[in-house]
């Protein structure tokens, strides 16, 4: 699979500097929960924070469990929390609202070949017709056992190029790796192959 590219053994500092350039010129980009992006996105406020406008992104999340923003599982709390503050503007998810084009698609991985909240189990399509889904993962994950509300294949690959951070997972590495050369359909697979197919532009920091 070409169109990918492989950048091995960085750190949050490195990636922030790359994401820094790629947000120059503002508009709307998306980004995952979990533990990775945080310390990446506070290395880009701290190294990139006055250089940045700030005002002219809007930052959705990919995905988001079904609890109110004040809860510790909630993705939109913690990026407003850490985001707004800076500048920038963060939507949350809802049914029926149709997310924008994206400058930057950023995504993480589980170990089950996941993306956003498309879990195996839930047979995402490339062609789905919806841009958001709300959805029950089966099973719940134990540290986050709630519904869920994600961006759809086609929400995340309107973009102008896709990012992954896979946090230096071996496991993760090798679900993705397999992926790239089409060795399984699980949603990283499915997500891949269009945006091959399509030519945006990927990249990979393991």
């Amino acid at each position: 699979m070409q169109a990918v590219t492989t950048i091995e053994n960085a750190g949050p500092e490195a990636i922030a500097d790359w994401l820094a350039q790629r947000l120059a010129g503002g508009g709307a980009i998306t980004i995952p929960g979990g533990s990775t992006p945080f310390p990446i996105l506070a290395a880009l406020i701290q190294q990139h924070g006055a250089e940045l406008d700030w005002a002219s992104l809007e930052v959705w999340p990919n995905d988001d469990r079904i609890v109110p923003e004040d809860h510790e599982a909630s993705n939109t709390g913690k990026i407003r929390a850490l985001l707004k503050p800076a500048g920038a503007q963060i939507a949350a998810l809802s049914e029926g609202t149709r997310p924008p084009h994206f400058a930057l698609t950023w995504l993480g991985m589980g170990p089950d070949g996941h993306i956003a909240s498309l879990f195996p189990n839930t047979d995402p399509q490339g062609g789905d017709p919806q841009m958001i889904r709300r959805l029950t993962p089966d099973p719940l994950p134990a540290h986050a056992p709630f519904d869920r509300i994600t961006l759809t294949i086609p929400a995340l690959l309107d973009t102008d190029r896709i990012v992954f951070t896979l946090g230096g997972a071996a496991d993760k590495r090798a679900v993705f790796e397999a992926a790239m050369r089409g060795e399984h359909d699980l949603p990283i697979a499915r997500l891949l192959r269009v945006a091959v197919e399509r030519d945006i532009p990927v990249t990979v920091f393991t």
